[in-house]
């Protein structure tokens, strides 16, 4: 390989100085991945698009990426072919050159972002995602984000996390956690030595305990639920029909709305929801009453991939559908979400449900992971009797009907 009068290696290519400097607007490719882009102003920059070995996008596919590398004017072109074949090899190496590329220590906001890049295949969703990266870009970003990653001690997560922690605790141990995992990922990459500051933290109690508050979901009283129910039952709109299954399956509302037919069992009158939508990440069997089926079967003739398709085809629901039509049914002071403590209170109160029972319908974890992994059964069979007293109760079937307004 030639080299030029700096040592700079002589690497073939499909443009030359002259088209460097007189290309129109676009982007010009050199070959290899190196492209010139002219700007309208006139501006002329170097790029170099590479594919970073084992790092995917949000989407599963190979992360196909384009890198600066600065001005034209400022890095010709032989230089910028060098640049170009560095940031290949890196990549090729699984080295995302954005990160890696520099010889200076990164720091802390670029080391965050790539682990934020790495992890998008592991999300739960695509919301999750971005919720981890916003907490550092609120908190941790304005303080330390343009810190070498290998100068963060105590002191400074602690002045990231010490203004919220009483506040908004349950941020600022999320906040923890996030800026423990991208300076456990800068000591991997050989930026950092020695033990992590936020794990020195935590044992020797430096910050004050705060006693966490309960935070519950505004609930109907259960008394009050057949009125609700029998007004719901009245009415046409697939956000009636994805409340009325809510009300009554106990679930979530991103379980119900993002259900497909492909996991329902009519024959055996159950809903199998995959353990990717479920809080606990396993697989959850919700036992399907009659009234249930009632209001499903009904919406098979959509034939959408959703059982409660939203205004847009092969599409759910917004996960605001329902609330809004509490809110037009002038429903005050409840959210859909509350229907889980709704029926848990009548579960204690009315039907004398066993716990365990009571939370295995809400998808709730119960015992301690030893006493879990000896009892293995859902208690399916039982909780579908629980699932269908509830429905009676519900549809006025086991006794009379409270008026949603009691004197």
């Amino acid at each position: 390989m030639k080299r030029g009068m700096e040592g700079t290696p002589m690497i073939s290519g499909k443009l030359t100085k002259k088209q460097v400097e007189s290309l129109g607007p676009g982007r010009h490719g050199d070959g290899n991945g190196l492209y010139l882009v002219v700007d309208p102003s006139g501006a002329r920059r170097w790029i170099v698009r590479a594919t970073v070995k084992g790092q995917k996008n949000r989407h599963g596919k190979p992360m196909r990426t384009d890198f600066g590398l600065g001005g034209a004017d400022l890095v010709p072109l032989q230089e910028a072919r060098a640049k170009a074949l560095e940031f290949r090899r890196m990549a090729r190496q699984g080295l995302n050159p954005r990160f890696n590329a520099a010889k200076d220590i990164p720091t802390f906001e670029e080391i965050a972002r790539q682990v934020h890049i790495e992890r998008m295949p592991t999300w739960k969703n695509e919301k999750h995602g971005q919720q981890w990266i916003n907490t550092l870009r609120d908190y941790a970003f304005p303080v330390i984000g343009r810190l070498p990653v290998s100068d963060i001690g105590q002191p400074e997560v602690l002045s990231c996390v010490s203004p919220i922690w009483t506040e908004k605790q349950e941020t600022a141990r999320r906040l923890m956690q996030r800026i423990k995992a991208v300076l456990d990922v800068a000591k991997s990459k050989g930026f950092r030595a020695g033990e992590n500051p936020v794990t020195a933290i935590r044992d020797a109690g430096v910050l004050p305990k705060v006693r966490a508050k309960a935070k519950h979901h505004k609930a109907m009283d259960w008394r009050d639920v057949p009125a609700f129910y029998a007004d719901l039952r009245g009415r046409k709109a697939m956000a009636a029909k994805a409340l009325m299954f809510t009300c009554l399956s106990g679930s979530r509302t991103s379980e119900v709305l993002g259900m497909r037919w492909a996991e329902i069992d009519f024959d055996a009158a159950v809903w199998s929801c995959p353990a990717e939508r479920m809080k606990a990440g396993e697989v959850h069997r919700v036992p399907l009453s009659d009234e249930m089926l009632a209001i499903i079967e009904p919406l098979k003739a959509m034939q959408s991939e959703y059982v409660f398709e939203g205004q847009k085809r092969h599409q759910p629901l917004s996960n605001m559908s329902m609330l809004m039509l509490l809110r037009r049914m002038k429903i005050e002071g409840v959210t859909v979400h509350g229907f889980r403590s709704t029926f848990r209170d009548w579960a204690a109160e009315v039907a004398g449900a066993p716990r365990e029972v009571a939370e295995m319908s809400l998808a709730h974890k119960v015992g301690s992971e030893v006493e879990r992994a000896y009892a293995r059964s859902d208690l399916l069979d039982k909780r579908r009797t629980l699932i269908e007293a509830w429905t009676d109760y519900v549809k006025g079937s086991s006794g009379k009907v409270v008026a949603l307004v009691r004197g």
